[in-house]
């Protein structure tokens, strides 16, 4: 359509037509390269901060253990379990017997604390329960003088059986986190050695918070 001799066309909306909307203010060359730059900056410097965490969290990990190589050695084998039986859900679905409907969400490798040291496994957070198992099998004695036998070290908290679940730090060492699980029973539960520590507290505190909100 051509325009009318003499008249200039604008974009802006006047009252003979109200609807031409008008153009978005362009910034400067000057001011997007800096605002690239900017968004450019703060993406690096959050994934620095994960990175340190990361590799702070997994040396802190391994020191865990009495030995590091052999925590090493056992976190690679882990890996390699994993993948040659499936992932991690059907893992936990084997060692817990879970029934159909009820869904793994999260899965951490960490430690739990016994009296007989730390156990090295992982960590299982589903739509049901908190729960651990160990890496290997362990060795115990069912009663004075009998053979040792082999078996997973396991525990698992319905999630309407668990109280809390509170995370702290060493005093003396800050590195060492730990999370600490408590039964309506009042029995006590300690995880440390976390490799996403943030996370594993994050999700945990998430699901406990939303099941007892669905139950009140």
């Amino acid at each position: 359509m051509q325009q009318a001799a003499g008249r200039t066309w604008s974009p802006m909306a006047t009252e003979a037509n109200p609807y031409a909307m008008p153009p978005p203010a362009q910034k400067s060359r000057k001011e997007t390269v800096k605002d690239a730059l900017s968004l450019w900056g703060r993406k690096v410097g959050e994934a620095t901060r994960k990175a340190e965490d990361l590799s702070r969290n997994t040396w802190q990990h391994l020191r865990t253990a009495p030995s590091i190589t052999e925590a090493a050695v056992g976190r690679i084998a882990q890996g390699t379990k994993v993948l040659a039986e499936g992932g991690h859900d059907r893992i936990f679905r084997q060692a817990f017997s879970a029934p159909p409907d009820e869904q793994l969400r999260k899965s951490y490798a960490c430690y739990l604390s016994t009296s007989a040291g730390p156990v090295m496994g992982v960590m299982y957070l589903s739509t049901a329960r908190i729960a651990f198992c160990s890496d290997t099998p362990l060795s115990y004695q069912p009663a004075a003088g009998d053979r040792a036998e082999w078996s997973y070290y396991k525990v698992a908290i319905p999630l309407h059986r668990l109280k809390a679940a509170t995370p702290s730090a060493s005093n003396l060492k800050p590195a060492e986190k730990f999370i600490q699980l408590v039964s309506v029973e009042n029995h006590e539960f300690w995880l440390m050695g976390f490799v996403n520590y943030n996370s594993a507290v994050m999700h945990l505190q998430e699901a406990l918070s939303g099941f007892h909100n669905l139950q009140a």
